[in-house]
C-alpha cells in the first residue's frame, strides 16, 4: 500500500524511503502533481501536522501523513518553535532563519535547544500522532553542508558534529524526524500497511 507524505521537501522523502528500504514506498506531493502550499495556521506542531494531513486526505481520499518540525531554544522561551520555517520572514529562507537565531543568541551562555517533529498519520479515516525529539545546542556559527533548515547550527547532545556535518545515514540514526518516522514505520509494518 502506498502512502502520500504531504510534503514537497525531497530531503524528507529520501529520509523516510531510506528508513523503509524502498525508494517507491512513499510518494511526495510533487510526484502527484500537487504544488500548492498546504495550510499551516496552527498554534502547535501537532495542529499544523494534522491540518496538512487532513487537507490532503480530504482532497485525495488516500492514506497520508504530514509532519511539522520546530526548533525550540531554551533561552528564547521555546522560539522559533512552530514558526521555525518562517522565523525570519514568509519566504522560508533557511539562511536568514539561522542568522536571526544566531543574532538573538549573541552573548548568550545558555544555548540548549531541541528539535521536535510531530507526524500526523491518517489512514482509513483514523488519525494518529508520532513524536520524535532530539536535544542539543546551538553552535556559534554554521558548520557543514549537508541537511537543510537549521542543521548547520544544531549539534545534538553526545556528538561533535552538527547535523549538517553528518551523512544522511548518520543523521537518520538519531534525528528527531528519524525517531518520529521510525515510530510511523513500525506502526505501518505492524499494521501490515507496507
Amino acid at each position: 500500500m502506498n502512502f502520500v507524505f504531504a510534503t514537497k521537501n525531497k530531503h524528507k522523502i529520501l529520509e523516510i524511503n531510506s528508513l523503509l528500504g524502498n525508494d517507491k514506498a512513499v510518494k511526495s506531493l510533487s510526484e502527484l502533481g500537487i504544488e500548492e502550499e498546504l495550510p499551516e495556521t496552527g498554534r502547535t506542531l501537532e495542529e499544523n501536522a494534522l491540518q496538512k494531513a487532513r487537507y490532503i486526505y480530504k482532497q485525495l481520499g488516500i492514506n497520508c501523513f504530514a509532519d511539522d518540525t520546530g526548533l525550540e531554544i531554551e533561552a528564547l522561551n521555546g522560539a522559533p518553535g512552530v514558526f521555525s520555517a518562517r522565523y525570519a520572514g514568509s519566504d522560508k529562507n533557511s539562511k536568514k532563519n539561522m542568522q536571526k537565531v544566531l543574532l538573538e543568541l549573541k552573548n548568550t551562555q545558555n544555548r540548549k535547544a531541541r528539535f521536535r517533529t510531530i507526524i500526523a498519520l491518517i489512514f482509513d479515516n483514523k488519525e494518529m500522532l508520532f513524536e520524535g525529539t532530539v536535544n542539543g545546542v546551538i553552535l556559534e556559527e554554521p558548520r557543514g553542508l549537508s541537511g537543510f533548515g537549521y542543521d548547520p547550527i544544531f549539534q545534538p547532545d553526545g556528538y561533535d558534529l552538527s547535523f549538517a556535518e553528518m551523512s544522511m545515514a548518520e543523521k537518520n540514526k538519531m534525528s528527531h524526524r528519524a525517531f518520529a518516522l521510525q515510530q510511523l514505520v513500525d506502526f505501518m509494518r505492524i499494521s501490515k500497511f507496507i
